[in-house]
């Protein structure tokens, strides 16, 4: 039966101290819309963060994570695995649970060369369904396949999305084992500042078997980059009625 090994990584990692940082660390570091971020802005942590959801896994890695005290990140897409208000319970169960909910467009289409009418409209879909379901704008996004372009860029600094990609590949998406994503990890190391992985929750490998990373202490992508503004944008929203893609 899928969905029985519980995330050890979680086990191993809950209850583990940030280092104490430097005075200059204390203080918050600005985190600016329409440019590329690839890791954390402070050592000893990690930012679990999951693409493509929601799909049948996301409760699951909800529980899992809230199970062992740790808070994650989920880049959700509006239509990759099915409408995203099939799903509205569980991604209104991430964000209620303090989990980030963040935007990876509504289609997961690649972003690389198309035009700003079309990136502004992928985005502000997507963002709307999050606006109907939990009351909140995402002030962070994952390009699809992490394609990126002048346009792109641009355009997410108009809309006031952080762009969010990577620093360790799990692999996951390219049959990578749990094992061999765990390899990826150890490779990355504790030096320098934490990590921003590239994860999947459509894999039942990256929710269930993913295993202990060097004593790291797991936090959304926002709270890793000490983002004062944090993971959303400020303003009330109001929902347009809509529960259909």
């Amino acid at each position: 039966m899928r969905c029985q090994v519980v995330l050890t990584l979680l086990l191993a990692l809950a209850a583990s101290a940030l280092p104490v940082e430097s005075p200059i660390g204390v203080f918050k570091r600005s985190v600016a819309p329409g440019t590329i971020i690839i890791k954390c802005a402070k050592p000893g942590v990690l930012a679990l963060a999951f693409d493509d959801g929601p799909y049948t896994y996301t409760q699951t890695l909800v529980d899992k994570l809230n199970a062992a005290g740790a808070k994650g990140t989920f880049f959700f897409t509006g239509t990759l695995y099915g409408c995203i208000y099939n799903q509205a319970k569980a991604v209104k169960n991430a964000f209620d649970s303090g989990h980030q909910v963040s935007s990876h467009t509504w289609s997961h289409k690649s972003m690389a060369n198309m035009p700003a009418s079309q990136i502004t409209d992928e985005m502000t879909k997507v963002e709307q369904a999050f606006v109907n379901i939990f009351g909140k704008k995402p002030a962070y996004m994952r390009p699809p396949n992490l394609s990126t372009s002048a346009a792109m860029l641009s355009t997410m600094k108009q809309l006031g999305y952080n762009v969010i990609t990577d620093d360790v590949d799990a692999g996951d998406w390219n049959k990578k084992t749990a094992q061999q994503s765990e390899q990826m990890f150890s490779q990355a190391g504790t030096s320098g500042n934490g990590h921003i992985p590239l994860m999947h929750e459509t894999y039942d490998s990256t929710v269930n078997q993913l295993a202990k990373t060097n004593n790291l202490q797991i936090q959304t992508v926002a709270d890793c980059l000490d983002d004062p503004d944090g993971p959303y944008q400020a303003g009330n929203f109001t929902g347009n009625g809509q529960n259909k893609c």
